[in-house]
């Protein structure tokens, strides 16, 4: 089953490859005769899909060993295949838009990575691009605070404690065949309280405000749902729906891309840039353990990493000599001291 899901992803790769491969040439062709040939060519591939990665694989796994395991319990087999199988396949890691990938994305067309974060700048444009959307306060939430699709799209009005500036992630929405369905989260990490910032408190005041207008205009056709981001009429949100709309956004906004899982990625790295410690945003996220934070967002901003480098650097007190270099006997010296003088800061700490 494994074997057919790798290569169902392969003949997907392979298809978007295609794709996009021939819609950059529709961009980059001139001639009005020859754009409409490429445009029939790409009429005619198949639509753009989404391969079945390794997070959705592990999750197939766990429920296939579950229900073997109930089968056992019921004396129908009396083997569990799916207890021994291990997928191989590494997540991969959190890689951030740098000006020299953009620069080669805006060329190739090719992301570096499945995983992609932007930068707080270009965090920054996005949010300002959308300020006038209807659901701006769920772009805002996802960018600053890491929560789940389904856990935004669950969130419910007795959820929110805006005087105490925290909401409490208690349900998410998600979708089985096309329908909708409310579930607790994740898991039990997942039920966790989530600090919020008095901007974010703001704009999910104006949020509140804007939604009590629309239920004003809609009467008796308004649908009490009792979620906090809605429809118009107050109908709860479909999950897929919100991953569209902001693929859409993304596009019109013309940043490079990224998933909308990819803005709680951003979260967290924007969040450890800052200083935050990382059993914060262990439990910001809603996370296991603090493995599973240290181990995805190992990866950092790229300036983060470059001043961190400066700082070591800066340990050790070097002496330049008359030529321009430091002496061995100099350099030794120096870092003796500097390890000296760390000793000894530490004895007092102690």
């Amino acid at each position: 089953m494994f074997q057919a899901i790798e290569d169902q992803n392969e003949k997907v790769q392979a298809n978007n490859s295609d794709r996009k491969a021939l819609e950059l040439q529709v961009k980059q062709t001139s001639r009005r005769a020859e754009k409409r040939k490429l445009r029939e060519q790409l009429a005619s591939l198949p639509p753009y899909r989404r391969s079945v990665g390794p997070s959705s694989r592990n999750r197939i796994r766990a429920t296939l060993r579950a229900a073997l395991n109930d089968a056992i319990a019921q004396q129908l087999i009396t083997f569990n295949a799916a207890e021994h199988f291990r997928i191989a396949a590494k997540r991969p890691k959190p890689v951030v838009w740098t000006d020299e990938r953009v620069e080669q994305w805006r060329k190739d067309g090719i992301r570096p990575s499945p995983v992609m974060v932007w930068t707080p700048e270009h965090a920054a444009t996005f949010l300002t691009h959308v300020e006038d959307d209807r659901l701006y306060a769920i772009w805002h939430l996802l960018t600053f605070r890491g929560l789940r699709r389904g856990e935004v799209c669950g969130l419910r009005n007795e959820d929110l404690y805006l005087d105490a500036r925290y909401l409490h992630v208690a349900k998410q929405l998600t979708e089985v065949d096309y329908a909708v369905e409310e579930s607790d989260p994740k898991t039990e990490a997942g039920d966790r309280r989530v600090a919020l910032d008095k901007e974010s408190v703001k704009v999910l005041r104006k949020h509140r405000a804007q939604q009590a207008k629309e239920k004003l205009a809609w009467g008796e056709g308004w649908v009490d749902s009792g979620r906090v981001f809605t429809r118009e009429n107050g109908e709860q949100l479909r999950p897929s729906w919100v991953t569209d709309r902001f693929e859409a956004l993304c596009v019109d906004a013309g940043l490079p891309p990224i998933r909308l899982h990819d803005l709680r990625h951003g979260s967290a790295t924007m969040a450890l840039t800052a200083g935050v410690d990382m059993k914060v945003v262990q439990e910001m996220l809603g996370h296991s353990s603090i493995t599973v934070t240290s181990d995805t967002y190992s990866s950092v901003m790229p300036e983060t990493a470059a001043d961190a480098a400066e700082k070591i650097a800066s340990l050790v007190n070097r002496r330049t000599g008359t030529d321009g270099h430091t002496s061995g006997t100099q350099r030794g010296k120096s870092i003796k001291q500097s390890l000296s003088e760390g000793t000894r800061k530490k004895q007092t700490a102690w």
